[in-house]
């Protein structure tokens, strides 16, 4: 039987991944970021040798990406998304384990016009994009048997995210203000996690992976389709009237033709979106 862990069961996608193997009733070890502090070399190595997984989903992850600007959230993005990593890496390739990796469209200095591939030199512009693209480097240096799989706007039913954020503005709002010159690929947590599931199982080469669902949009359009049945307006407006600490990519749509070739099946992000809302946590709005 294949041993599964999953670290970071408790964030968006952790718990997105835990309830589809519970779906398809598959056996694994899930442990959130109190149980296994993924900065902690020697319990990581003592859970590995203990558990001896087969395969590792590393659903750990430092996201807060304007804190991460800054001290003290600067020095702790780098100790999760890269130390961490790297323990996680050293730890799977001692046991030959599969590795897969989630990183992030903040690898790309957004000012492509085009769709960026697998192969384009990254370029980060904020501190969270520097420490993710580390992250990978460290990856492909270490394990021999690895999944990354960059990613973009993510949104899903556990935990905090834009479409919880305009559905719970909508109910006190009669209009809503919305950047309109970023432009990118929504992601739904329960599609991220059916691909990284399917690269496992399908025996995918290892390699680099781009997975968001299929479409682009600005935030703009994204808040009006969140929105679009209820009587909130949504105004587009400038980056430059919302300021935040860490840099945001204009443009940062990556290509999916590779997953696709797979014969992965994605959704729109508009059909993505439909889904999630249908079985949307409402007390989580609140």
């Amino acid at each position: 039987m294949v041993k599964i862990l999953i670290t970071g069961s408790n964030g968006q996608l952790g718990m997105e991944l835990c309830h589809l193997l519970n779906e398809a009733k598959i056996d694994y070890l899930g442990v959130n970021s109190q149980e296994l502090d993924i900065t902690d070399k020697k319990k990581v190595n003592q859970l590995f040798e203990t558990y001896q997984p087969d395969v590792v989903y590393d659903c750990a992850a430092y996201t807060a990406v304007d804190a991460a600007e800054e001290e003290p959230g600067k020095l702790l993005n780098w100790q999760v998304n890269v130390d961490g990593t790297r323990n996680l890496a050293e730890a799977s390739e001692k046991l030959a384990a599969k590795l897969v990796y989630i990183s992030t469209d903040y690898v790309f200095d957004g000012t492509k016009q085009e769709m960026y591939s697998e192969q384009d030199r990254p370029n980060p512009k904020n501190e969270y994009g520097r420490a993710k693209l580390e992250g990978e480097k460290v990856v492909q240096q270490i394990v021999s048997s690895y999944y990354i799989v960059r990613t973009s706007w993510v949104f899903g039913k556990y935990g905090k995210n834009f479409v919880y954020t305009m559905m719970r503005l909508a109910q006190s709002h009669s209009e809503l203000s919305v950047v309109d010159d970023q432009v990118g690929r929504p992601t739904w947590t329960r599609t991220l996690a059916e691909f990284m599931i399917f690269l496992v199982q399908e025996q995918a080469n290892f390699g680099l992976y781009q997975l968001s669902n299929e479409g682009q949009c600005s935030w703009y359009e994204f808040a009006c389709e969140i929105l679009k049945t209820t009587d909130t307006v949504v105004k587009p407006v400038s980056s430059t009237q919302f300021p935040q600490k860490a840099y945001r990519p204009k443009h940062s749509v990556m290509s999916l033709s590779k997953s696709a070739k797979l014969g992965f099946k994605n959704l729109t992000w508009q059909n993505a979106l439909r889904d999630f809302q249908s079985v949307a946590d409402i007390d989580t709005i609140n």
